[in-house]
């Protein structure tokens, strides 16, 4: 049952193929439960992007919105899914990173799960910021100047981010208090 606690905000989800399944469509979920709307955003023409679930391929998932006509005035905020493909595909991707750094400069919420904080490194975001991750990343975030800690969300300002599957209710709690509703 959709609750209003979010009516009138739309979210971007930014990905790509191999985006970790669970952390696209349970935040997706549960944001759209809140009342949002979303609108997965990826690169290229196609219609949809296929899901990585823990070891091999998982389920496809509908693009709304093509990444060159993504923009950020139509937003609130913004969630990067992990997975190890996805960023790292996002991250050689000039108009991902530049969408990423204008929800940044426009000062709105971005929220990262697992191996999305690689993209804010790339965005610049991360500079003297709190942050977690997949433990992997930690020193390719520590290297770029963020303060990074073992907890399942760290919020910086605009900056929510969490470290795995098992931290989305967390991770999207903290969306929804950021955006002004709270999680039943």
């Amino acid at each position: 049952m959709t609750s209003p606690r979010l009516k009138g905000r739309r979210i971007a989800i930014l990905a790509t193929d191999g985006f970790e399944q669970s952390e696209l469509t349970e935040p997706k979920r549960l944001l759209e439960e809140a009342g949002a709307r979303t609108d997965v955003i990826a690169p290229g023409g196609a219609a949809q992007i296929k899901g990585w679930s823990k070891k091999d391929w998982g389920d496809s998932v509908k693009v709304d919105v093509a990444l060159k006509d993504a923009r950020v005035d139509d937003y609130d905020a913004l969630v990067l899914p992990g997975g190890v493909m996805n960023p790292d595909l996002l991250r050689l991707e000039p108009a991902a990173i530049v969408l990423i750094k204008s929800f940044g400069d426009a000062g709105k919420t971005i929220a990262a799960i697992c191996h999305g904080p690689w993209t804010l490194i790339d965005a610049g975001l991360v500079k003297d910021r709190k942050i977690t991750s997949w433990p992997s990343l930690r020193k390719d975030l520590e290297n770029a100047g963020a303060h990074w800690e073992d907890r399942e969300v760290v919020c910086d300002g605009q900056l929510i981010t969490s470290r795995k599957p098992d931290d989305i209710p967390a991770f999207a709690e903290a969306i929804v208090d950021a955006l002004g509703g709270a999680l039943a």
